[in-house]
């Protein structure tokens, strides 16, 4: 049986989006999935509508796309900040909670807590309990994830992987190495 597997991650901002889609798909059909990048089956939006308008009807769009997915591959590679893509995590709830199986990868090895110092430019402070704190006083998680707990109890929670991979600053959106990787563990499980 033929299954579809939803591919979120921030790629969809890129200028060659469409290019990035296309390898994703063909990588996929290689270990016998079929990819279902974002913008594959987004309906041509209405320009006639408010700005707004537009942007809520390609997230019904998405969301019924996902519907029709048997399982995701997400991109957790951190973007405009520490973590993942908020559309992306969104998208991952929606999956986590109709049931589906999510595979996670990331271009960006390191754990969740230094990303954050490094976002914050290394001005953390220790509360007297031993946690770290960022500038704005705000605890960070120190559990050692690839991000949010959240995120990554979701992806194991569903039965998915994270899959990890130091990649170039300059590729972290367009290697696909850790894409692949993270393809063929979710064709082992769900094409068994």
């Amino acid at each position: 049986m033929t299954k579809r597997v939803y591919l979120a991650g921030p790629e969809v901002f890129l200028a060659n989006a469409r290019e990035i889609g296309a390898r994703k798909r063909a990588i996929c059909a290689r270990h016998g999935l079929v990819g279902v990048f974002p913008t594959d089956e987004e309906e041509a939006c209405d320009l006639a509508l408010p700005p707004a308008e537009q942007g809520l009807a390609i997230s019904r769009a998405m969301e019924r796309v996902m519907r029709g997915c048997d399982a995701m591959i997400v991109n957790l590679t951190p973007f405009r900040g520490p973590s993942a893509d908020v559309g992306s995590a969104y998208e991952m709830g929606f999956m986590r909670a109709l049931g589906r199986p999510i595979f996670a990868y990331t271009n960006d090895a390191r754990a969740f807590p230094d990303r954050v110092a490094a976002v914050c430019g290394g001005a953390l402070c220790v509360r007297p309990t031993g946690e770290h704190e960022d500038p704005d006083g705000m605890v960070i998680e120190p559990f050692e994830l690839h991000d949010n707990l959240m995120l990554a109890g979701g992806v194991l929670a569903s039965g998915g992987c994270i899959i990890t991979e130091t990649t170039p600053h300059a590729e972290r959106y367009t290697s696909l190495i850790a894409f692949e990787r993270c393809v063929k563990s979710a064709a082992a499980e769900l094409l068994r």
